[in-house]
């Protein structure tokens, strides 16, 4: 009888290679549940189990009319898994570089790095802000990123401040494994596009915002910017960061190993949302008008740095608020370090001795208590005069007036002497009191760009002369937004008004959340007393004719058909001067000064309030002297005439032809 194909020797042999192979995998099996289960289950969750960050889209920064003046654009953070790359792969690399525009070195010294010391990281998540472009954030392998609403496990612990993540142990040479490294964080959506058909294994981006300022340095000490830690650093950015910046959104789940997201296995999903539009009540078209004006100053004066601001005096919102010399938003960090003072907002961060446009607070107080009317006159060709039982020195005049000058004159001739005279009418403690009330002293209230609250001693700190030197805007200190909101106060019918930037905030589906309305702080004069001094004001820029020149010290600043109130102001600034002794000391300079002009139209019903300060214009001004007629009124009058045709301002005339100022007794 015949044997089978197999011997029985052939038949143990397979049997015990076939028990031998069993008792392996129950082996391997035991190891893999139960002695070494621990490690394996993590290293499963490190490669599986996951938190992905969904990044919220940062709100828009709007203009009046709706315009885009700060938005976020889509953006890939490129990215590389160094321990996933593959040999075959680097014949790609040279492309890779291309689109992505690094060079080939770098490029490769980043792919072919694949541990990092463990000494070389940072030791606190509060230190590295930065996150890697709000990508994958794996449990164990936390980046730095701030995961709103995530849970606190997430967080992270231990991040290169590069952003690149490492693997939470080091091996036996003290090397801890780079999980992730950026490649790039401005890659475009088309570029990403073509580096997904390269196929290179282990590369992968994340899709992120980035703040964008489509006007460049349109209103950029307004807006502010984002910087590239996606911190909010300066201006509306920073102010409105509650309603912008929006709450990131999260999932935990899994993914397998091409990353791809196994959405069976999610867990949790919290959805992202968007932050809120802000809407300003700064119009674009105006705002490139200022801007262009300041371009104009610069090129003819070469100033020290000048400020316009245009609002509707009757609400307090600003139409436009610029300074020179700025800044590109979209360039903030390429700004060298001496050239940072271009980025600080000068019109409520830095103050000035305002000059002569502070007459307007010791004429509107005399008027409004009664102790004057406009054709009350005063002897201002003295040089000292008794006042509380003292004899005080009066300031220099720029003309001599050998008559008595009533008050509408002098304040359309400028008169120092006249101011002093109107202010001791008032005495110490009401004219300070006037001061404080037209907003000098205190914040404006004006929400961004680091305002001061400027300068202005108590009367209990005042010298012998203050009560003679403040009237004329002098021994006092302001910002450009409290002379200019102080002038509104006579625009507006006797009331302070809050500066207003904001109009509107509108949910991420652009449905209205609250709208802004003007702020009345306080009533400073009544609305006879602003009436009057508008018509006053109105012959500052009148070019008729007295004994002593012109009525006016400002009639470049008129606007034919129109009524325009405004006041000059031509400061001394105090520059370091040596004296005999070698010390150095601050001293009124008669070869640096600060130029305004401030005021409003149609003055009988005002729309519009401009001011225009000018600083240290005087190396090329007429005659070596930046004058507030010479440098700032001309600026005023051009802003004024556009104005007029862009907002369509009418003239106020009744049926008889005449201006309404002129019913009221003022002159044409």
């Amino acid at each position: 009888m015949s044997k089978g194909f197999a011997s029985s020797y052939r038949i143990v042999l397979l049997a015990v290679v076939i028990l031998v192979c069993f008792a392996g995998l129950g082996a391997r099996l035991v190891f893999l549940h139960v002695i070494d289960r621990d490690v394996l289950v993590r290293f499963i969750d490190k490669a599986r189990r996951q938190i992905i960050v969904e990044s919220a889209r940062r709100g828009d920064i709007l203009d009046s009319k709706g315009g885009i003046l700060a938005t976020s654009r889509t953006l890939i953070v490129l990215g590389v898994d160094p321990q996933s790359l593959r040999k075959e792969d680097e014949r790609k690399w040279p492309q890779l570089a291309e689109l992505i525009g690094v060079p080939l070195a770098d490029l490769s010294k980043t792919l072919l790095t694949k541990s990092r010391p463990a000494a070389s990281t940072n030791a606190s998540p509060a230190s590295s802000p930065a996150k890697p472009g709000d990508l994958v954030i794996n449990f164990n392998l936390a980046a730095a990123a701030k995961v709103t609403g995530a849970p606190a496990a997430v967080a992270a612990t231990d991040t290169p401040a590069d952003d690149t993540v490492l693997d939470d142990n080091a091996d036996e040479n003290g090397q801890r494994p780079i999980r992730w490294a950026k490649l790039s964080e401005t890659v475009e959506e088309s570029t990403y596009a073509k580096i997904q058909a390269l196929d290179v294994k282990g590369v992968y981006g994340q899709r992120a915002y980035r703040r964008a300022y489509p006007h460049n340095s349109l209103a950029a000490h307004v807006i502010g910017y984002v910087n590239k830690q996606g911190e909010p650093a300066a201006g509306i950015e920073r102010y409105a960061d509650f309603y912008l910046h929006g709450r990131d959104g999260w999932r935990e789940g899994e993914r397998d190993g091409l990353r791809r997201e196994l959405a069976q296995f999610r867990t949790r999903d919290v959805p992202a949302s968007d932050g809120f539009t802000v809407r300003l009540s700064i119009d674009s078209a105006i705002q490139h008008m200022a801007e262009e004006e300041l371009d104009v100053i610069a090129k003819k004066y070469a100033p020290q740095k000048a400020t316009i601001i245009i609002s509707d005096p009757q609400t307090g919102f600003i139409l436009a608020l610029a300074n020179y010399p700025t800044f590109n938003l979209n360039e903030y960090n390429l700004v060298p370090a001496e050239e940072q003072g271009a980025m600080r907002n000068v019109a409520v961060s830095d103050m000035y001795e305002p000059g002569s446009v502070f007459k307007i607070v010791a004429a509107s107080g005399a008027l409004n208590e009664g102790l004057v009317t406009s054709a009350s006159r005063f002897d201002c060709s003295i040089d000292k005069i008794d006042y509380k039982g003292r004899t005080r020195g009066l300031p220099g005049e720029d003309h001599h007036f050998d008559e008595p000058l009533s008050v509408a004159e002098i304040i359309s001739h400028s008169s120092n002497r006249g101011a002093a005279q109107l202010a001791m009418k008032l005495g110490d403690d009401r004219f300070y009191a006037y001061a404080r009330a037209f907003g000098f002293g205190q914040l404006s209230g004006f929400p961004v760009g680091g305002e001061i609250v400027g300068s202005m001693a108590s009367p209990a700190k005042w010298d012998g002369l203050t009560i003679t030197r403040m009237p004329m805007g002098q021994s006092i200190a302001a910002t450009p937004m409290q002379m200019h909101m102080a002038m509104g106060v006579i625009a507006s019918g006797g009331y302070l008004l809050r500066p207003q930037i904001i109009s509107q905030i509108n949910d991420s589906s652009g449905e209205p959340v609250y709208r802004y309305l003007g702020v009345v702080k306080s009533r400073v004069i009544t609305q006879e007393t602003a009436r009057t001094m508008a018509r006053l004001l109105t012959g500052v820029v009148s070019d008729r004719k007295t004994r002593y020149g012109n009525e006016g010290t400002a009639p470049e600043a008129a606007i034919p058909n129109y009524e325009v109130a405004g006041k000059t102001g031509t400061s001394q600034k105090y520059m370091p001067e040596v004296m005999a002794n070698g010390t150095t000391r601050l001293l009124p300079s008669k070869k640096h000064h600060v130029a305004s002009f401030v005021g409003f139209f149609p003055a009988s019903h005002p729309q519009v309030a401009i001011s225009v300060i000018v600083d240290d214009a005087d190396a090329h001004a007429p005659g070596g002297v930046a004058y507030g007629a010479k440098v700032a009124a001309p600026s005023f009058k051009h802003l004024g005439e556009q104005l007029i045709q862009y907002l369509d301002l009418k003239p106020v005339y009744d049926t008889s032809g005449r201006t309404a100022l002129a019913m009221e007794g003022g002159r044409r």
